[in-house]
């Protein structure tokens, strides 16, 4: 763990103390060096269990794809800002990254913490680098009120769960995930456990979003800068979904009266999310509103506490992850081109930029979960075992595919199909930076078809 954790930690004096002119290169030479290291946590030296450096954090098959795929982002991030930050005097510039590197660092920590109150402190930290990120570095006005709904739904969700933790460690004398699956819990018929139980997950469902606390997320999105979308997509929210599995096996089944409507609201925020990205106007809120509908389908993979559940709902929070992170850096190569999100002012684009146009093909049909790619193996096994739990909700999750593929479909002819606006007189050519920014996210993708076992977590 340290061999990550020191050298990232070792980014801060690199940033301040490298003279301008290599500051990004020195910053994504190092980065990429880290995340090339991180891919040796998949080496597994037990066949199950946590791998444990130290008492408070540890591995496990959960916890590591999600590990890399954080240290993976971060120069990914700054490899996507550079030509959006470089115009800004040099301290800023060195802030900006600092903020992305110190999000890093609470997001490893968040992720190999063993105690649950250090996991909660880690959760809550990765609110202020991404709360300053979206407030000084977003392109409108209406960053400031994006930035007070991101604040108050998570820290809203947050308190709850703290005072549920506080109760549990009053009852079992530990909060440590090692120990805490083996002591016995309250009784779990009475009212007052049932509370606990939904203050427990409240936080997560917040955090993923689920359907009915989403409001937050499109908001920070568009406002966000490249990077804020890109962490948001692709790791905060998996924040959720990573805390969901951890709190479940230690809360133990719920009742039918709990998960219910925590499932009937996941189940109907597919379909809802999915029609209103089909008439979104706004690229990158298209793709934020697509995001909580995938995570509709991750939340109701856990709640419903099967193995192929939990299997699907990681594979799924793993590749899309790239491929929403993916499509959020397309959205900014023609926003630098355009300084326009709106699809109908940005359409056209096949016949100016054919390279990009490939790109935004493959991420689309990723999007869609076109076989073989992992979105469709996550797809699958969530839709399966939800089927099996009931066969009712066949229904809700077919229709939602089909409404995902529609609005993929749609994202991809509206901003590359089609006639090119008269506006558009002159535009740059797409650089080698954008185009290895995009094959670093989609190489990984599609390399995980061959070895998917590197994600199924600890169910199989």
């Amino acid at each position: 763990m340290l061999k990550i954790l020191i050298p990232t930690l070792m980014l801060f004096p690199t940033t301040w103390l490298t003279p301008g002119k290599w500051l990004w290169t020195s910053v994504t030479a190092q980065s990429l060096l880290i995340a090339s290291m991180s891919l040796s946590w998949f080496k597994w030296a037990s066949e199950t269990g946590w791998t444990s450096p130290n008492l408070y954090l540890a591995l496990d098959p959960l916890s590591t794809p999600l590990l890399v795929l954080t240290c993976w982002l971060l120069p990914l991030m700054i490899i996507a800002s550079q030509n959006h930050i470089t115009p800004e005097p040099l301290t800023r510039q060195r802030l900006y990254i600092s903020l992305l590197i110190s999000l890093q660092v609470f997001l490893i920590l968040a992720f190999s913490a063993t105690e649950i109150l250090l996991f909660y402190i880690m959760f809550e930290a990765t609110l202020i680098p991404t709360l300053i990120i979206i407030t000084r570095w977003g392109s409108q006005t209406e960053r400031l009120n994006a930035g007070t709904y991101f604040l108050f739904y998570t820290l809203a969700g947050s308190l709850p769960l703290l005072v549920a933790l506080l109760l549990l460690h009053k009852d079992t004398g530990t909060l440590s995930m090692l120990t805490l699956q083996y002591s016995q819990l309250p009784n779990p018929t009475s009212w007052g456990n049932k509370m606990w139980w939904a203050a427990c997950l409240l936080a997560f469902l917040v955090k993923m979003p689920l359907y009915g606390v989403h409001l937050w997320l499109p908001k920070a999105h568009v406002e966000a800068p490249i990077a804020g979308s890109m962490v948001l997509a692709a790791v905060l929210l998996k924040l959720g979904g990573y805390g969901m599995m951890r709190m479940m096996v230690v809360l133990g089944p719920p009742t039918k009266e709990l998960a219910y409507p925590f499932i009937i609201l996941a189940l109907w925020g597919i379909i809802m999310t999915g029609s209103i990205c089909l008439r979104q106007t706004d690229l990158k809120s298209l793709i934020a509103y697509s995001s909580v509908s995938h995570m509709g389908l991750v939340a109701s993979g856990i709640l419903i506490q099967t193995p192929w559940g939990f299997t699907g709902a990681i594979i799924l929070m793993i590749a899309h992850g790239l491929a929403s992170s993916a499509l959020f850096c397309l959205a900014n190569t023609s926003y630098e081109r355009t300084h326009s999100r709106t699809m109908l002012l940005t359409r056209g684009m096949q016949m100016v930029l054919p390279l990009m146009a490939t790109w935004w093909f493959l991420a689309n049909l990723a999007n869609l979960a076109l076989p073989p790619l992992p979105n469709l193996m996550g797809e699958l096994m969530i839709i399966v075992s939800v089927f099996n739990w009931s066969n009712w909700t066949i229904i809700i999750t077919g229709l939602g595919t089909l409404i995902t593929a529609s609005y993929s479909l749609y994202l991809f002819l509206a901003t590359q199909r089609g006639p090119l606006p008269k506006h558009l007189i002159y535009l740059n050519p797409t650089h080698t930076r954008e185009h290895l920014l995009m094959a670093l996210h989609l190489i990984p993708l599609f390399l995980l078809v061959l070895k998917p076992e590197l994600m199924w977590g600890w169910c199989f």
